[in-house]
C-alpha cells in the first residue's frame, strides 16, 4: 500500500491521531523544559536530526526505503524546510517564555490563517461561512493575547516577546500549510517528512556559531528523546490520514490543549487564565467551523496535514 492510499478504518485513524498529538505535546514539554540551558537552535537540530533513523527505519519496514525518498522538486523540499524550521525556532524559543497551555492555544489559530493565506496566494474564494470563521478566529486571538500586551512595559514583557514570537510561529505554519498543499500533488509524504528533518538538521547547524552549549548526560538524554519522539508522533500522524480521511480527523488536533493543560500542570505548575481559556474556546470553535466547511466544499486536505506536526 502506498503511503498516500487511503484505506477507511476509522477507529485506527483517530488512534494513530491522538496517540501522535499526545507525543508531540510531551516533546513540547520536553523542550520546554530544557529551554533556559539551551538555545533554540540547538533544541530544533536534536528534535530533527534523531527523527531521522526514526523515519528511515519506518520506511525500510515497509519496503519504500528508495521509492519512498524519490523527488521531483527539490526545491520545493528545501523552500518547506526553511519556512518549517524558522516556524519551529521560533516555537522553541517561545516555549521558554510562555505557559504551555498558552502556547498551544495560539497555535490553533493556523487554520485561520491558512484560510487567509489560500485567499491572498492561492486565490481561493472565501465565503460568508470561511469569512464568519476568521473573524471569530482573530477575536480570539486577541483575547488570548490582550493580557500579554496590556503589560507592555512590565515585569511581564518576556512573556509579552513570547506571545509575539508563537503568533509568528503559527502564521509561518500557516505558510508551510500552503506550501504543502502544493508539493503533495507531486511528492510522497514519506519524502517530504524525510526531507524537512533533513533540511532542519542543516540550518540548525547554521546557529552552532550563535552559542550552543555542551549538554551533560540528562540534557543530551533528553534531546535525543525529544528528536526520536518527534519522528514517532510524525510517522503515527502521517499513517493516521491512510485509514480516516481529513475532515474526521482534524478536529482531533484540538485534544492537545487537554493535553497541555495536564503537562503545563504536572511538569510546570502552569494554569491557564480564564481569558485564555475563552480565546481558546472561540479559536476551537472557529477552526472547527473551517473544517466542517471544507468538507462540505469536498476540499479533500489530508495529505497535506498529514505532514505539517503542530510545532514543524
Amino acid at each position: 500500500m502506498k503511503v498516500d492510499d487511503f484505506s477507511a478504518r476509522p477507529a485506527l485513524g483517530v488512534g494513530l491521531k491522538i496517540t501522535a498529538i499526545l507525543l508531540f505535546t510531551c516533546m513540547s514539554a520536553i523542550i520546554k523544559s530544557l529551554a533556559d540551558d539551551v538555545p533554540a537552535g540547538e533544541s530544533v537540530f536534536f528534535r530533527s536530526f534523531f527523527a531521522i533513523p526514526v523515519i528511515l527505519i519506518w520506511l525500510a519496514q515497509r519496503g519504500k526505503l528508495k521509492s519512498g525518498l524519490k523527488t521531483k522538486n527539490p526545491m520545493g523540499h528545501v523552500w518547506r524546510g526553511l519556512f518549517g524550521t524558522t516556524a519551529m525556532g521560533l516555537t522553541f524559543t517561545g516555549l521558554g517564555l510562555l505557559p504551555l497551555p498558552e502556547v498551544t492555544a495560539i497555535g490553533f489559530a493556523t487554520p485561520i490563517f491558512t484560510v487567509i493565506l489560500a485567499a491572498v496566494l492561492l486565490g481561493e474564494q472565501i465565503r460568508l461561512i470561511r469569512v464568519t470563521a476568521v473573524a471569530m478566529g482573530l477575536v480570539g486571538v486577541m483575547i488570548i493575547l490582550w493580557p500579554r500586551f496590556s503589560n507592555i512595559g512590565t515585569m511581564e514583557q518576556t512573556a509579552t516577546i513570547g506571545a509575539l514570537l508563537i503568533l509568528m510561529a503559527t502564521m509561518v505554519r500557516s505558510l508551510v500549510q500552503i506550501h504543502i498543499r502544493q508539493l503533495v500533488q507531486n511528492e510522497d509524504t514519506a519524502a517530504i517528512v524525510f526531507y524537512f528533518s533533513c533540511t532542519a538538521s542543516l540550518l540548525a547547524l547554521c546557529t552552532l556559531p550563535f552559542g550552543w552549549v555542551m549538554p551533560d548526560l540528562q540534557t543530551f538524554g533528553l534531546l535525543v528523546l525529544a528528536g526520536l519522539i518527534g519522528g514517532v508522533a510524525q510517522i503515527l500522524i502521517t499513517s493516521a490520514y491512510r485509514f480516516g480521511s481529513a475532515s474526521m480527523l482534524a478536529p482531533y488536533d484540538y485534544t492537545s490543549m487537554l493535553f497541555a493543560i495536564v503537562l503545563g500542570y504536572v511538569f510546570f505548575a502552569e494554569l491557564p487564565t480564564m481569558m485564555m481559556l475563552a480565546g481558546a474556546a472561540l479559536v476551537i470553535s472557529a477552526g472547527a467551523l473551517v473544517i466542517w466547511r471544507e468538507r462540505q466544499l469536498g476540499m479533500e486536505r489530508g495529505k497535506a496535514r498529514s505532514v505539517t506536526d503542530p510545532k514543524a
